[in-house]
């Protein structure tokens, strides 16, 4: 949820239309940010706050012993069938439901335990049973967890330390390195900021490391549109993710005033509450409503404070850089470079990376721009209701007043969701499952968060990149940042806990720009469709490499061109579109097809995979594997075997022979759906390395050694381009190539 809520646009789109055309000319006409955020505020009345608590209602974040109780009865139920994952879940919902210092909170704190017990996680177990203790767990029921508490240290005891991992390759984990002698920053008055490759950089090879500012996990919670109730999944990102460093744990930590926030532990629920989350745990519901960017905004202005705000204006005012008429090298000294007296900070702890990114405020629609003004003005109102920021007052005897000058607080805040519509960066995860249908793991990158990468956003677009990124999260990051020393100015002790690796997909030569793929990508949409989304949501129009390319394409075979992955029911020659039809390329057949029958065609394939889904959760194989065996004929009519919706029929025809244990067909499947990604994707893609690494599954499982070995290197080479050393995937690769030896 980037932007607020439903509910919420329409009270400000209401607000817009009874502003009348003067009114709307006027606001138009502002350009300067705090001009636009005092205008906002001017119109904000208790009608504007009425509605925002009424909406707010339906996303409540507070407290609730019912709720406790109902999670708690709900993880005793998966206990009972020994789903320890689940049962740690819900007990953990509980715990972060339950008051302090009360029976049902040290009732679910000795419940995780024991799941944590039977999961071998015997430091987390003993964490969980201190703090049961502590809460006032029945005197009752003690010996059973004093039995536990020493059953876990009598295996803590047994169980030999771990050694010392080799500390990463500096090179690699060290962003001043990597950023100040591989790459170089420039300036132009056409790319603004950009990156130039200082050195050769060889596919595989990282080309730098870059810390979040900020970051806002994702929130799961939707609303109903029948009964208007928020809902969401059992469990969701904000359920197995840290609130502040993002990793995954089984015994989070909860804030002790909402049911929302939770973290890994107390050092990072500290940190949070230190820098943002005492102002925002009492507008934790608004927050939910008003959306992801609204949430990340006000947290960067927060953290920042006031001191590095002036200054980073006082900086920006002082610059000359953008008066340039000519691309200017602007050199690397460490992490800062100095430019005709202005300093750019390039690092994650950097506040002025973050402040100088462009807000784009003459771009952005003049409705857009009032709903994010009066957003940002309602959520400065609603936190003027508690104790203003500490880092927010200009003495240090105006602590505990809303002082006239923190309304700069709330410009800031919208000075920041305006950039964050173009250098907002999703965080992603590969999430990894086995699936109860299958013992063939699936694996899928899944957004779990949103944040701010000062460096990262200096990337310019390409809708074929060079590079691939990757993201790692606490503990990993955290050790990332300690070898590299990056801390931030006047913030020597945060370290937001997430880091975005950047990989050369393919080999970078010297001097050649660094670009990285904003989302809409050449393998997966046209170059037109492609344009029109960068334009809207980035406001520019795309002229990169493969734009230009496939520009020239269209304009030489105008008129008449040749569909890729459609083919002539009659002779199986390839198809060629014309105006609203699509004819055959064979001239002796001339067979012809309208684009809706086309249409209707893939619609009712795309139908038959859908239904083979939900007929493999319901433990139906059989029946699955019929209704794809239809659909494949059908598809080997009108589609060539690179055709995207082939890939996915046999793919999924894949994971049924591999619940029946049927894994030569499955195999054999699954090579089919590896031709339509390579035609998609290429040879080099992440896309084929995922592929590959299920066919070593498939081959590994059905003891065909031989065919194994033999996929296992192409799968490597491509996931470790990609995702590095690290990935799961990996790890898991490793371990099958090592049976197999």
């Amino acid at each position: 949820m980037d932007l607020p809520c439903p509910q919420w646009v329409r009270h400000v789109e209401q607000k817009w239309t009874e502003l009348g055309s003067e009114g709307r000319e006027r606001f138009s006409f502002l350009k300067d940010i705090n001009d636009i955020f005092n205008n906002a505020l001017s119109l904000i009345h208790q009608e504007d706050l009425n509605t925002l608590s009424k909406i707010s209602n339906k996303y409540s974040v507070k407290k609730s012993p019912e709720c406790a109780s109902e999670f708690r009865e709900q993880g005793n139920l998966s206990f009972k069938v020994k789903d320890y994952t689940v049962a740690a879940l819900y007990y953990t919902k509980g715990i972060c439901h339950a008051d302090k210092n009360t029976e049902q909170l040290s009732l679910c704190y000795a419940n995780r335990s024991a799941t944590l017990f039977y999961q071998s996680c015997y430091k987390e177990c003993l964490e969980d049973i201190q703090h049961a203790l502590e809460a006032g767990y029945p005197s009752h029921l003690r010996d059973k967890l004093i039995t536990r508490q020493t059953a876990c240290l009598n295996h803590l005891s047994n169980t030999p330390a771990p050694k010392n991992p080799p500390p990463p390759n500096q090179k690699r984990s060290d962003p001043n390195t990597l950023t100040s002698h591989g790459v170089s920053v420039y300036f132009s008055p056409e790319k603004g900021r950009y990156l130039l490759a200082a050195e050769n950089k060889p596919a595989g090879e990282v080309v730098l490391v870059d810390e979040a500012y900020c970051c806002v996990l994702i929130p799961g919670i939707k609303i109903n549109p029948e009964t208007q109730k928020a809902r969401k999944p059992a469990f969701d990102t904000e359920d197995r993710h840290c609130h502040h460093c993002l990793s995954q744990t089984l015994n989070f930590t909860p804030c002790t005033n909402c049911s929302y926030a939770r973290y890994c532990g107390e050092r990072c629920q500290k940190e949070a509450w230190r820098l943002w989350h005492q102002w925002e745990c009492t507008v934790g519901a608004e927050l939910l409503v008003l959306g992801v960017l609204e949430h990340l905004a006000l947290r960067v202005a927060l953290r920042a404070g006031l001191k590095e705000v002036q200054r980073a204006k006082e900086s920006s005012a002082r610059s000359v850089l953008y008066k340039a008429d000519s691309p200017i090298k602007l050199n690397f000294e460490g992490q800062c470079t100095k430019s005709s007296g202005h300093t750019d900070c390039y690092h994650g702890s950097s506040y002025l990376g973050v402040y100088s990114l462009l807000p784009h405020v003459d771009k952005h629609s003049p409705s857009l721009r009032f709903l994010l003004a009066v957003t940002t003005a309602v959520l400065y109102k609603k936190l003027q209701d508690g104790p203003p920021p500490v880092m927010w007052a200009s003495h240090e005897d105006d602590e505990g007043t809303w002082m006239p000058e923190m309304s700069m607080l709330g410009a800031t805040a919208l000075r920041h969701v305006m950039q964050l519509r173009c250098n907002a960066q999703a965080v992603t995860a590969i999430k990894v499952k086995e699936e109860s249908y299958t013992s063939v793991q699936s694996s899928k990158e899944i957004r779990i968060a949103t944040a701010i990468f000062p460096v990262l956003s200096l990337l310019n677009h390409s809708c074929n990149s060079n590079t691939s990124i990757s993201f790692t999260t606490g503990f990993e990051a955290d050790q990332l940042t300690q070898l590299s020393g990056s801390q931030g100015e006047g913030d020597k002790t945060f370290h937001c806990g997430v880091k975005v690796t950047v990989r050369a997909s393919k080999d970078i030569t010297a001097g050649q720009e660094i670009q990285h793929c904003y989302g809409p990508h050449c393998s997966r949409m046209g170059v037109k469709e492609r344009q029109r989304l960068l334009l809207d949501q980035y406001y520019f129009s795309c002229e990169c490499a493969a734009c230009q390319r496939e520009q020239t394409e269209n304009v030489t075979n105008a008129g008449v061109n040749t569909v890729p992955g459609l083919k002539c029911v009659k002779c199986g020659h390839s198809l060629q579109s014309q105006m609203e039809s699509y004819v055959c390329s064979r001239p002796s057949c001339g067979h012809q097809i309208t684009s809706a029958e086309v249409q209707k065609r893939i619609q009712g394939l795309q139908n038959l995979l859908d239904q083979a889904f939900n007929l493999l959760e319901r433990d139906r194989s059989h029946d699955a594997l019929r209704v794809l065996q239809s659909a494949l004929s059908q598809a080997d009519l009108i589609l060539t075997e690179t055709h995207p919706v082939q890939g996915e029929l046999a793919d999924a025809s894949a994971r049924a022979y591999a619940t029946i244990s049927e894994w030569n067909q499955a195999a054999s499947y699954l090579k089919r759906s590896i031709v339509a990604i390579t035609a998609q994707f290429g040879e080099d893609s992440i896309e084929l390395g995922r592929q590959l690494f299920k066919l070593a599954q498939l081959h590994f499982n059905g003891g065909d050694r031989g065919a194994a070995l033999s996929v296992i290197p192409g799968a490597r080479r491509l996931l470790s381009l990609h995702c590095g050393p690290q990935c799961e995937e990996l790890q898991e690769l490793q371990e099958m190539e090592r049976c197999l030896q």
